[in-house]
């Protein structure tokens, strides 16, 4: 077993400097916010750092569910209830994108392969 499975290189404090209680908002249907607030490490709420909000879905595809994930720059709940299709739709985007490179990427990688010339054949 190496080190790193053992756990000996893994640094696990809890940085007591950045702390938040986190809440589930949805709709049951659609929509799931974290809302993230900053607390003190006694539990006490930090009113000097601002809320953070997450919001995530799912959208089907044929292979099963896409998990979408991305902030919602929103300072209040009803900020991020505007916010989620918006940014929903930008996460979507970024990861088509990413997969259409992903596809160009192996596309590539299989036409060099394919160019290799083997003596003897």
């Amino acid at each position: 077993m190496t080190q790193f499975e053992q756990g000996q290189d893994l640094n696990f404090t809890i940085d007591i400097n950045n702390l938040f209680r986190e809440e589930a908002i949805t709709d049951l249907k659609v929509a799931s916010i974290r809302k993230l607030i900053p607390i003190l490490p006694d539990g006490s709420d930090d009113p000097s750092r601002t809320q953070i909000f997450i919001g995530s879905t799912q959208v089907m595809t044929p292979e099963g569910p896409l998990p979408l994930q991305a902030r919602l720059e929103a300072d209040n709940l009803q900020e991020a209830y505007k916010e989620f299709p918006l940014a929903m739709r930008y996460a979507l985007n970024e990861m088509v994108t990413r997969i259409e490179e992903m596809r160009k990427e192996q596309t590539t990688s299989e036409q060099d392969d394919s160019r290799i010339i083997i003596p003897g054949r």
